[in-house]
């Protein structure tokens, strides 16, 4: 069918292939709405998203070091950003839907709490006997329910891709459910057995990119590691030999730049390299068909995977269990496990639009109704925020200064 570029905004402007997921062949939204006369469903999803209260707490969400420790370590946020310039790069030479990539890259850190994944493990701990906590599954509750923008749902009515790409862009979920996908999924299901669209793969491998390289660069910023502590890497090795090479006597700087500059390359075209490889072979004819075929489609080779591996090895031992790092993981559980506690104890001590939420349920009494609703808030929660909040409840001397 010929398509009329005047009034049909759902046509791509660059070619997809086979497998790609189309805007107009999206399978729509839980609650109906009429489509937009500028943006495709896509597109309205990623707006959507940056628009979002939680997209904007992201600024002061951890990445690794907590906000006060420099202004120049990545957050939560900036991680995002790179997450989703990494994805979009990759989709495109991959001939997949670019728009939808980019918006599951920028919702699938909605869900974290503060601290990083310490708060999520403390979270996890205190909510343990009240249905569990999951940032996943969090990212979901935050775009299905507690954003509430709308005068007709709750949520921002996402379409099943993106809803899809953000639950399943990790691979097919299995065993117990969390709640709210367990909950969600009995009403718009979500085919949670099956692999995730070719651009929700390509959103995942993306944030694996992202975090492994600037994760290393943010170790040698804080003097964790040397140059020459990691020389012995062997997805780092040939770059600086090449960069030792080429430009003898670099400032540190520049050389640092260099090699995550060159590290990011050559992962991204390893991923682009196999994943062709996978495509090809298994020759997917349709969105669904990729989604069905019963394995990872987009990843690194297995020869990049050891070496990926190897990295994460060296960041586990030398960056995240630095005793500075460790300290900072120490305070932040207890701040966490304060605030749930107290908040569980008395929710009065919530701030009024959280008591009222609980009283709204009708049942303020249920721990495990409570227990939600205080992990929500929590979640919701900048490191900034939580550290003031936990200081108002249990620093005397705080209103005095």
């Amino acid at each position: 069918m010929t398509k009329n570029l005047e009034t049909d905004y759902n046509y791509c402007s660059v070619p997809l292939a086979d497998y790609a997921c189309r805007p107009d062949q999206s399978r729509g939204r839980l609650h109906d709405e009429p489509e937009s006369k500028s943006r495709t469903c896509f597109q309205r999803d990623r707006d959507r998203i940056i628009h979002s209260s939680a997209f904007r707490r992201l600024k002061y969400k951890t990445q690794v070091f907590i906000y006060h420790e420099g202004d120049h370590f990545r957050t939560r946020l900036t991680h995002t950003l790179e997450v989703a310039q990494i994805a979009r790069s990759i989709a495109r030479a991959l001939m997949v839907n670019e728009d939808l990539t980019e918006t599951i890259a920028l919702a699938h850190d909605l869900g974290h709490p503060p601290f990083a994944h310490t708060g999520e493990e403390e979270l996890e701990v205190q909510m343990a006997p009240f249905e569990g906590f999951e940032h996943n599954d969090q990212s979901l509750r935050i775009v299905t329910k507690l954003e509430e923008k709308y005068p007709s749902f709750d949520g921002l009515n996402l379409t099943w891709e993106t809803l899809e790409g953000i639950v399943k862009h990790n691979g097919p979920v299995t065993g117990d459910l969390p709640v709210t996908l367990r909950d969600f999924n009995k009403e718009y299901d979500l085919e949670i057995n099956t692999y995730a669209s070719v651009e929700a793969q390509v959103a995942a491998i993306a944030d694996d990119i992202a975090y492994n390289t600037h994760d290393l660069e943010d170790g040698l910023k804080a003097r964790m590691f040397s140059f020459d502590d990691f020389r012995h890497i062997e997805i780092i090795k040939d770059t600086m030999i090449r960069c030792d090479r080429e430009y003898p006597g670099l400032e540190p700087h520049r050389y640092l730049h260099f090699i995550i500059r060159e590290m990011i390359g050559d992962l991204v075209f390893d991923v682009l390299t196999e994943s062709r490889k996978r495509l090809k072979s298994l020759n997917p004819k349709s969105a669904d068909e990729a989604r069905n075929c019963g394995s990872q489609l987009v990843d690194f080779s297995p020869a990049m995977t050891k070496k990926v591996n190897e990295l994460r090895h060296f960041l586990k031992t030398r960056m995240y269990h630095n005793y500075k790092v460790k300290r900072m993981r120490h305070k932040s559980k207890l701040i966490v496990k304060d605030l749930f506690q107290a908040f569980m104890h008395d929710y009065k001590c919530l701030p009024v639009r959280w008591q009222e939420a609980i009283e709204a349920t009708g049942r303020p009494e249920n721990d495990t109704i409570r227990a939600r609703i205080v992990a929500d808030y929590i979640a919701g929660m900048t490191d900034r925020y939580a550290i003031r909040e936990h200081a108002d409840l249990f620093d005397v001397h705080e209103e005095h200064r």
